[in-house]
């Protein structure tokens, strides 16, 4: 059988409410008004902390943000550690098509930019941590994504080959990773950015978790 590797934020769970949240209790704590909207800067959210923290900085034309934004990133998590789970939701048949494949016989990892422990506490929250094999964050490795060794180590540690694998995710950061990686990339089309998303050339776009399944059969074939 084979490998099937996935992202967190945005792919198997729209977490950009929660963040959005934590990176405007930054602001509000400095007395700054709260700039980012959880609809409008979903993108930007599953960008990370300092992509969020940054572009608030940008819009209220702090002087010299980087040393607020390095501050602030500590807060944030803080922040987001302890309202992890307030908004955020599994997107719809994500649960039961991650349940599918595991019947199937596959393999199931995440790897993601989110930090390992937070990561963690998420799938705990959400209830799902016992259908993946394998969870690599941003700081289980000196490395993170686009770089292919997280993505190496997701997959290994779920007991799998590179070869026999392959990357569902929902960024230009997911596209360059299995790229990186030699390995087929699907790319979900209900993230922030819709079908936008297909001008990275993913080898397939996922409509929805319905049809996982056989997306994945597609390209991992059970008798390969």
């Amino acid at each position: 059988m084979g490998t099937v590797v996935f992202d967190l934020d945005g792919t198997l769970a729209d977490t950009s409410a929660d963040l959005i949240a934590a990176a405007n209790a930054c602001f509000d704590a400095r007395g700054l008004e709260p700039v980012l909207d959880p609809v409008a800067d979903a993108l930007t959210a599953f960008q990370g902390g300092r992509a969020m923290l940054a572009l608030g900085h940008a819009r209220l034309g702090t002087p010299d943000p980087g040393p607020l934004v390095a501050e602030d990133y500590f807060r944030l998590l803080l922040h987001y550690g302890e309202n992890i789970c307030v908004h955020t939701r599994l997107y719809p048949g994500a649960a039961g098509a991650v349940a599918m494949l595991r019947a199937a016989g596959y393999r199931t990892a995440i790897c993601t930019n989110k930090p390992e422990a937070l990561a963690v506490q998420l799938l705990d929250t959400l209830g799902v941590a016992s259908l993946f094999d394998a969870l690599v964050g941003a700081d289980t490795l000196p490395t993170r994504k686009p770089d292919p060794a997280p993505y190496h180590a997701a997959v290994t540690r779920a007991g799998g080959t590179v070869t026999r694998s392959l990357l569902v995710g929902d960024t230009v950061t997911d596209r360059e990773t299995a790229r990186a990686a030699g390995v087929p990339c699907l790319l979900v089309a209900f993230g922030p950015e819709g079908r936008a998303i297909e001008r990275l050339a993913p080898e397939a776009m996922l409509e929805s978790f319905a049809d996982l399944p056989l997306r994945v059969a597609q390209f991992l074939p059970r008798h390969g």
